[in-house]
């Protein structure tokens, strides 16, 4: 027993000496004993303010209502003015007034004076007085007393207590004899509890009107004004000039096509012989026509090398490989008259064999055509198509509109954050977009390129129409096939495989052409079908790469 209250002496002292270290964080205490405010309405409408203070305790403050929410966009703001007999901060929506004199025990009583701004408020057939002229405090208040004086006469009055959307009548309120006194009472506010009173008054009783602050929301963030308008107005202008560029460049080309176009309508032979429109290779074609070094292209580029002797096509045989294939087979003929991109794609297929099936390219040929590609984009600058490669043309128009597009982002984010100015980051998202989209239509073709285009549109429109009696007729399995390439590039693949195959329906050459060989039983009334799926195939088997093949 002894021990035991041995340890309880322990533990209470030990508490104690806790206690004693422990710092004191003594919040507000005490009572607001009374409190009068008499308020003065000026023909300006600012409310003149003197409030007698009877407290009693520490940390005594009283909040103002400095911002009440009216809608989505706007706050009505109440501006506390000239203040005596105290210091004010402000706190969010609430101005906070603390009386002088400190703290200390005893009763004090301080007088303090401000104005208040905003709190009439013009209706239709009245003026009202519309105000939390009392309470507010951190402490109970016991008596509260609200004097309004004007010289204008009271139509009606009104007050409520509690919290700032209360609807409980105060305690009470009159008027005196000459109605331009009002007087409002009220017992025992709780902290943070108001008096609101409502006045009215004879329409022009004084010229105030409310003040409104902007609230800042996502719907405000986006508000067109005088500098987010003229953001738009000149993101329009940069548009519009944007288009007047991207005229004055390929409008230029479209003048000399729409020009020239038919001069190449015409069968493309010279002295019986064929002869592209300005010597350009079926690849060439295909970049100048849509600035892009398609697959197709490469592929066409293909089967014009076979059709040159430059290679063999050979179908094999489904029955022994399992599946439709193709073998490319090098033919024993010097290489010098290739121009630069073919020779990139004959080293890149055969890479020091002889033979080559199609089914092996796929997944490995990718790097090399990104090589073939890159050629021929140099190549059309070289002929004097294009100033500049149409890729660097796109990707540096591109870059700078995805950049543009980006810094806009993270412009609207930060100024729909912190103003209402967020339309200027947007205009500059809308800015870079168009400019990112409009970069694809930038690269511009030279007066020289115009020119081949429009012969090559010429040539194109011929191709479209199918006609054969420009050709000799004991050389038309041979010009057809020279047209083949093209008609690749051109998308009129199954037309003239076709024609091949109508006009080699008879004769020494029925069964093969001497640059495609098809396997035993075939004829060239198979060749349509086989020259289109030998495009589909070499298009996929050029473009694929290893790791997705390994997926399937």
């Amino acid at each position: 027993m002894l021990v035991r209250i041995r340890l309880l002496t322990a533990v209470a002292a030990v508490g104690g000496l806790l206690t004693c270290a422990a710092p004191a964080y003594a919040g507000p205490s005490g009572q607001v004993v009374s409190d009068n405010v008499t308020l003065t309405s000026t023909a300006d409408g600012v409310l003149h303010a003197k409030e007698t203070v009877t407290f009693e305790g520490t940390g005594v403050k009283r909040s103002f209502v400095r911002l009440k929410h009216v809608d989505d966009r706007r706050d009505r703001r109440f501006d506390l003015g000239d203040v005596h007999g105290g210091t004010v901060t402000v706190d969010g929506d609430r101005t906070v007034l603390t009386p002088s004199g400190g703290g200390g025990p005893g009763r004090r009583t301080v007088t303090l004076t401000y104005t208040v701004h905003g709190a009439m408020t013009p209706l239709r057939g009245r003026q009202q007085l519309d105000w939390v002229a009392a309470g507010g405090w951190n402490v109970p208040v016991a008596q509260t007393q609200v004097t309004v004086e004007s010289g204008a006469a009271v139509q009606d009055l009104n007050c409520f207590a509690g919290e700032l959307d209360s609807t409980v009548g105060c305690t009470q309120f009159f008027t005196n004899h000459s109605h331009v006194q009002a007087e409002f009472r009220q017992e025992n506010l709780q902290p943070g509890e108001y008096l609101t009173i409502v006045i009215g008054y004879p329409p022009g009783t004084t010229s105030g009107t409310p003040a409104y602050e902007q609230r800042h929301t996502l719907a405000t963030a986006f508000t067109v004004n005088t500098v987010t308008g003229a953001a738009l107005v000149g993101l329009l202008v940069l548009l519009l000039g944007g288009v007047a560029l991207l005229y004055s460049t390929r409008g230029r080309d479209a003048r000399i096509v729409s020009k020239k176009a038919a001069e190449g309508d015409h069968a493309p032979l010279d002295h019986g012989e064929f002869s592209p429109p300005d010597g350009v290779r079926p690849g060439q074609i295909g970049t100048l026509i849509d600035e892009q070094a398609d697959v197709i292209d490469v592929t066409a580029t293909i089967i014009d090398l076979a059709v040159r002797h430059y290679l063999l096509i050979e179908e094999l045989p489904r029955e022994t490989y399992g599946r439709l294939d193709w073998q490319l087979r090098r033919l024993n003929r010097p290489a010098d008259e290739l121009m630069p991109y073919e020779r990139v794609l004959y080293d890149a297929l055969f890479a020091g064999r002889d033979v080559v099936r199609l089914s092996e390219l796929g997944g490995t040929f990718a790097d090399q055509l990104a090589a073939v590609r890159g050629a021929l984009y140099e190549d059309v600058v070289r002929q004097g198509w294009f100033a500049r490669r149409p890729d660097s043309e796109r990707t540096r128009w591109t870059t700078a509109g995805t950049t543009l597009a980006g810094l806009g982002i993270i412009g609207t984010i930060a100024l729909a954050l912190y103003t209402n100015l967020a339309l200027i980051g947007l205009a500059l998202v809308i800015a870079g977009a168009a400019l990112a989209i409009g970069g694809q239509y930038m690269p511009a073709k030279t007066t020289r390129g115009a020119t081949v285009l429009a012969h090559t549109l010429g040539f194109r429109a011929y191709l479209y129409r199918g006609e054969t009696t420009d050709a000799p007729s004991g050389d038309r399995v041979a010009m057809f096939s020279r047209y083949l390439p093209y008609a690749v590039v051109f998308d009129s693949v199954a037309r003239w495989a076709g024609t091949v195959a109508d006009i080699g329906g008879e004769g020494e050459r029925a069964d093969n052409l001497y640059w495609y060989e098809g396997p035993a039983e075939w004829d060239l009334s198979n060749f349509a079908e086989s020259m289109r799926s030998f495009t589909l195939a070499t298009s996929g088997a050029i473009s694929a790469s290893r790791q997705f093949r390994t997926l399937s």
